[in-house]
């Protein structure tokens, strides 16, 4: 007697049921690590909802979140503290925003912010976020100075960098596994890279050489660049931005290659007594 239409149909399912949870598992194994403990099984994620960043093909919007998460927690936590003058942080997100619109990285969101701090420094996560100080506001002469440092810290951005050492640190650190980086354990990685700042030297030096390129494209003096770090050069303490990076002088010495080959004379931004208006706030 041949089987009933129902019981072939029942066979059918299971056998479908097993061969989707078969392939879950092998695909479970194949991505997690079994030689690290860290390593988390699809099915768990799947489970959790746990969401996974995969460093090595991130994708615009999941670099942007991440910043946006990790900017949460630097302000929240008290990490840094934000200057709320708008005057003066609507000047700094205008000249950030005219330098990212000229920048190799245009297509994604960027966010700029001054940070009540009397130190000297500037730094950016990923993402698009870019901090300044307020020390490094009134340290600067003019809005070149100050364009600058901004676009140094934009040419981070468009390299990417920030992703690269979340890669390097995690995998340091141990917590790396196959399956890449969930979502709290990246916001972490990424708070302690925007406090520590540790840029390679490579990194460094094309940050600049983005930064120059984007200055001139927007119009402003590239020289300066040098300027302001000839200036900080000669302060009693070599301010933090500067200390953590390649030897400042070798720095200076490739950015006047850089320029000398392109051979342009810009003057944008150099007025001293406009820009000293722009942030009388801190006065």
């Amino acid at each position: 007697m041949s089987p009933s239409l129902s019981s072939i149909s029942l066979r059918f399912c299971r056998r479908c049921s097993y061969l989707l949870m078969s392939g879950v598992v092998a695909v479970s194994v194949s991505v997690a690590s079994p030689q690290t403990s860290e390593a988390i099984s699809l099915l768990d994620l799947l489970r959790q909802g746990v969401q996974i960043y995969q460093l090595s093909n991130i994708s615009d919007a999941e670099e942007v979140e991440l910043g946006r998460e990790i900017n949460q927690q630097l302000v929240s936590s008290n990490q840094i503290q934000l200057y709320r003058d708008s005057n003066v942080n609507n000047y700094v997100n205008q000249i950030g925003q005219w330098l990212a619109a000229n920048s190799t990285r245009p297509s994604i969101p960027y966010t700029f912010q001054v940070v009540q701090d009397n130190s000297i420094n500037a730094f950016a996560t990923m993402g698009g976020y870019v901090y300044v100080t307020t020390g490094l506001l009134q340290a600067a002469d003019n809005e070149a100075q100050l364009a600058s440092v901004i676009a140094h810290e934009i040419g981070h951005i468009a390299g990417r960098h920030a992703i690269e050492q979340m890669q390097q640190t995690a995998i340091a650190r141990g917590v790396a596994s196959a399956t890449g980086l969930d979502r709290s354990t990246a916001v972490g990685i990424g708070v302690d890279l925007a406090l520590q700042r540790p840029n390679s030297r490579q990194d460094e030096f094309e940050a600049d050489q983005r930064g120059l390129r984007t200055l001139g494209r927007a119009g402003y003096a590239q020289s300066a660049m040098i300027a302001f770090m000839q200036k900080l050069l000669n302060q009693p303490t070599l301010p933090t931005f500067l200390s953590t990076h390649p030897a400042t002088t070798d720095r200076i010495t490739a950015l006047r290659r850089e320029l000398a080959s392109q051979q342009t004379n810009l003057s944008g931004g150099l007025n001293n007594s406009i820009y000293r208006e722009k942030i009388q706030p801190l006065s």
